[in-house]
């Protein structure tokens, strides 16, 4: 009887260690699925390789990272700009008008929404000398789609 219950004690308790390493390690999977990451030695790579990279960024921009989530809009830029110059068709936006980023890459800030000054398309953007920083919520790309649809 003695054995059994030893028997019984330790398959719980490894089945308690596997489910606490198995678990995290299932969420990160499954938070992080539709997430797809890419970098481009210019702006015009990438948007040559990716159709969803904005328009607006410069052909001439350099050491381009883009993060995206395939199910929905959720999209991160970050890109050195030559002369450290937004592109001609950005606006000038109050800060408190920019919502934080809905994913995170590892090259993105955290924070960088306090620093956002300017828009392009549905873009908010952050200039840090000659680095961008750009990014694109859901929300935006859902209502610039169903506008562009109509």
């Amino acid at each position: 009887m003695r054995g059994v219950v030893i028997g019984a004690v330790s398959a719980v308790a490894v089945l308690g260690v596997g489910a606490a390493v198995a678990v995290p390690e299932a969420q990160q999977w499954y938070e992080g699925r539709h997430e797809q990451t890419s970098s481009y030695a210019t702006g015009s790579k990438a948007k040559d390789d990716r159709p969803s990279v904005p328009r607006w960024l410069p052909d001439d921009a350099s050491a381009v990272e883009y993060a995206m989530r395939t199910t929905g809009g959720q999209r991160l830029l970050k890109a050195t700009l030559p002369g450290g110059r937004l592109p001609g068709s950005c606006t000038a936006l109050n800060r408190s008008e920019a919502p934080a980023p809905e994913i995170k890459a590892s090259w993105f800030p955290s924070g960088v929404a306090t620093k956002a000054h300017s828009r392009c398309g549905t873009y908010y953007l952050a200039l840090d000398g000659h680095t961008l920083y750009a990014w694109q919520t859901n929300e935006d790309w859902v209502k610039d789609n169903s506008q562009n649809n109509r």
